[in-house]
């Protein structure tokens, strides 16, 4: 996560069309792929699958209103059925999300700093993105591709711009990488997905040739 601005838009549709993404990936995860590397940096696709399942948690109590702790957004380790867990954690942070008045409540985020808390369309754009590109990371690791529609991409890089960027990028607890630069693909436009990937510090070719990004 980050000091990201979310738009305006009521997010809760289209994070739950992007979770159910990450779900079906996450899905294909078995003990044995848990070792493999992914596109963020020092995780391996076990402690990504833990993360995840964390985040799905930890922002689902938030948005019911709790006031969180760390422990709270704490990696999960992955089981014997990793998917399955995740699917659990995915749908209670889309019930969480979908509560009554839900939009009018302020998120606990202690991994942004002590005591602070966030509008909750904020809080759910920070969801949003982290699924998108999670999903990313996932599908990468395990040797395949994603693809999400304009109406995800299109506010997943309007949040994506409003990360900051500068030395803070360069921290060993950084939220994210460096921003780099997206190659042009065909007739020189850069593919949104490509654009939010490079923004929050990834490679869109890794690993051919390239290190990991940041969590």
């Amino acid at each position: 996560m980050s000091g990201t601005t979310a738009p305006a838009a009521d997010l809760r549709s289209l994070h739950r069309a992007a979770l159910d993404t990450a779900t079906e990936l996450v899905g294909r995860v078995r003990p044995e792929h848990f070792g493999l590397p992914t596109p963020c940096a020092a995780w391996d696709l076990g402690r990504l699958v833990a993360h995840m399942t964390g985040q799905n948690l930890g922002f689902a109590a938030a948005a019911r209103g709790q006031v969180t702790s760390a422990a709270d957004f704490a990696p999960r380790p992955a089981g014997d059925a990793p998917g399955a867990e995740f699917a659990d954690s995915a749908r209670r942070v889309v019930a969480a999300f979908a509560e009554p008045g839900v939009l009018q409540r302020r998120f606990a985020l202690p991994e942004l700093g002590p005591d602070v808390t966030v509008r909750a369309r904020r809080g759910i754009g920070f969801q949003f993105v982290d699924t998108v590109v999670h999903a990313w990371d996932v599908a990468r690791s395990l040797g395949t591709t994603v693809t999400f529609p304009a109406e995800i991409l299109t506010p997943a890089l309007e949040i994506a711009r409003t990360v900051p960027g500068g030395a803070a990028r360069e921290e060993p607890d950084a939220a994210f990488g460096p921003v780099r630069e997206a190659p042009a693909v065909g007739t020189g436009a850069v593919p949104a997905l490509d654009r939010i990937l490079a923004l929050l510090g990834r490679s869109p070719a890794w690993p051919d040739g390239d290190r990991p990004s940041e969590a």
